[in-house]
């Protein structure tokens, strides 16, 4: 691979510096820059300016809604919304379920659903875990038994990030108990508004309400919201799970995170001096940002296979257990350099709501939330146990 950018690569990353400048709302940037929560209709926001500068898909094609950027241009951009303090684009709608549509749906299909997910008009949420069925998601339970033109799907789902502002979830089912366990499994596209659905929330660790518990009694899918065919569900799963592996590499996110940390670095204060002065601890911030610059040369790699029209297979394994891994030590070190001003943890200085002082620096308010909420990293889209058996068994052959 050549590591160098062209001209015409300098020239796209200054050509999206500044949109960003220029079309970034002042109080979302505010939002992400200070930690504060960041609402749906920030999000949606700023996924609308991006369809309309033809950005909102950096990853589909042409056809499709995308922008037919080849591996670099989307690193490039990816690179640049993390130095501009943009939002996250919340992955399940533009990352995971839009692929498998323009890959495996109708035509109908596409029609129905691509271009809201393109806009951010409609969210989406994943439906897979079960209280039973996490890393073994094989082992799925929940039912969907046809009746005429529809499907009757009963069963519980859990850890369903956003499942409480989704407008739609793509939903995993069991549709027979014949054969091998992942034979049996179909892949349905389930309207959240649908009689019989009930997300009710899990309040993680960081105090927030992220993830649900998700209710399924008696709800009425239509057959035509299948992709594909029956009792096949499991092929389109492990290809959406190649993207989410891919995504959740989360190599721009932690460089944003890098960032931050070298930046309180700088003004907190370590015998006397500034802690980035600290030889103990400069050692183990650039120990992290040695780790998260391999992260990011074999998300690299992948993306120029993708591009390449390899399909991504199970060594995407390894960007989630280094991703995770890395999201993990930054959070830890940027605990470590605030040191007593980590320990107050008051969720309502991140909201509106706050009206006194800040306690300790502005900067140290977002970061006990997030440590916290970091700790599941390692354990949500498939545990990094069950990751290394997949790299041991399907990649290195052992």
């Amino acid at each position: 691979m050549d590591l160098a950018f062209s001209e015409e690569d300098l020239a796209f990353r200054e050509e999206v510096r500044a949109f960003v400048a220029e079309n970034l709302p002042a109080d979302v940037s505010e939002k992400v820059r200070r930690g504060q929560a960041v609402g749906k209709d920030d999000i949606q926001r700023w996924q609308r300016i991006l369809y309309d500068r033809g950005w909102a898909a950096p990853s589909w094609p042409v056809e499709y809604g995308g922008t037919g950027w080849d591996a670099t241009k989307r690193y490039i951009f990816e690179e640049v919304l993390s130095e501009g303090d943009t939002p996250e684009i919340i992955p399940f709608g533009v990352l995971m379920v839009g692929p498998v549509i323009y890959t495996f749906g109708t035509d109908a299909q596409k029609e129905r659903f691509l271009p809201k997910i393109l806009t951010g008009e409609e969210w989406w949420c994943q439906g897979y875990s079960e209280p039973g069925s996490g890393s073994d998601l094989a082992s799925l339970q929940t039912k969907a038994v046809r009746d005429g033109d529809h499907y009757v799907v009963n069963g519980t789902k859990t850890w369903n990030s956003s499942a409480h502002l989704a407008d739609w979830t793509f939903c995993l089912v069991r549709t027979s108990s014949e054969g091998k366990q992942q034979e049996g499994i179909s892949f349905l596209l389930i309207d959240m508004t649908t009689p019989g659905i009930e997300p009710t929330p899990i309040w993680s660790i960081d105090g927030a309400h992220h993830l649900n518990m998700t209710y399924y009694t008696d709800v009425r899918v239509p057959v035509e919201n299948r992709i594909g065919e029956e009792n096949k569900g499991w092929t389109y799963a492990k290809f959406l799970l190649g993207h989410e592996r891919n995504s959740i590499a989360e190599v721009g996110l932690s460089k944003q995170r890098l960032r931050r940390l070298k930046s309180i670095a700088g003004e907190e204060r370590s015998q006397g001096g500034a802690l980035s002065d600290d030889a103990d601890f400069t050692r183990k911030v650039a120990d992290a940002e040695i780790a998260l610059t391999s992260l990011e040369y074999l998300n690299l790699r992948y993306l120029a296979e993708e591009a390449a029209g390899r399909p991504l297979g199970p060594e995407t394994s390894l960007l989630k257990i280094r991703g995770t891994e890395i999201r993990q030590q930054l959070t830890e070190l940027t605990m470590e350099a605030l040191g007593y001003y980590a320990v107050p943890f008051e969720l309502e200085q991140l909201t509106d709501r706050w009206n006194e002082p800040p306690i300790g620096p502005e900067y140290a308010a977002p970061q006990t939330p997030q440590y916290l909420f970091s700790r599941a990293a390692t354990i949500y889209g498939g545990s990094n146990e069950i990751q290394r058996n997949i790299v041991a068994k399907m990649v290195l052959g052992l």
